[in-house]
């Protein structure tokens, strides 16, 4: 497989939209955290993304609402606004073993450390790795019509993530922004870009 290094935004609109068709988990309570940071736990790699409700205001300031992490079949999203950023949550982060996936991951960890502080370990941004490819163009949608040869709907991006429940749209969303980083990096993995 070779991947082609740009795509335009014309060519990512002609592409079939992407979603995760698996088991979303919703963690709104410490019981249900501790049965996804096991599973989480049995893994080698795992997608990540967090989302926060948007800003419209100058000065305005939302902290991190859902921390998203995927397997290859199965996506919990830890609403972090209701259970805090728990020490077993930060663990995963911390942990040596298990490779983080996402796009992005710089603010989002910088995010994180203002909730509390803690040192991330074996966390691999997309959009640093693919340039070293020859990538010239990063983002999840650009990195996913490249690699995945699909598009992902942003249509929630500027949801309020701070909602009482989350639309089954916002879940879906969410948990696919997570999926793709890890089907993206198994992908390169399997052809052997890394």
């Amino acid at each position: 497989m070779t991947f082609p290094l740009s795509i335009t935004k014309e060519k990512i609109a002609q592409l079939p939209l992407i979603k995760f068709e698996g088991p979303i988990q919703v963690i709104n309570d410490h019981k249900a955290m501790f049965q996804a940071i096991k599973k989480l736990s049995s893994q080698d790699i795992i997608g990540f993304d967090t989302e926060k409700k948007p800003t419209f205001k100058k000065g305005q300031y939302h902290p991190t609402a859902l921390i998203q992490l995927s397997t290859a079949t199965e996506v919990f999203l830890f609403r972090i606004n209701k259970i805090g950023l728990h020490d077993d949550l930060i663990a995963l982060f911390e942990s040596d073993r298990i490779a983080k996936i996402g796009v992005g991951m710089r603010d989002d960890f910088v995010e994180l450390k203002q909730i509390q502080p803690f040192t991330q370990h074996n966390c691999i941004d997309l959009n640093d790795l693919m340039p070293t490819l020859g990538v010239e163009k990063i983002g999840v949608r650009n990195l996913v019509g490249i690699l995945l040869e699909k598009r992902v709907s942003k249509n929630q991006q500027v949801s309020n993530w701070e909602n009482a429940v989350l639309t089954l749209g916002q879940q879906q969303y969410a948990a696919t922004d997570a999926w793709v980083c890890y089907e993206m990096y198994v992908l390169l993995l399997k052809k052997g870009y890394i």
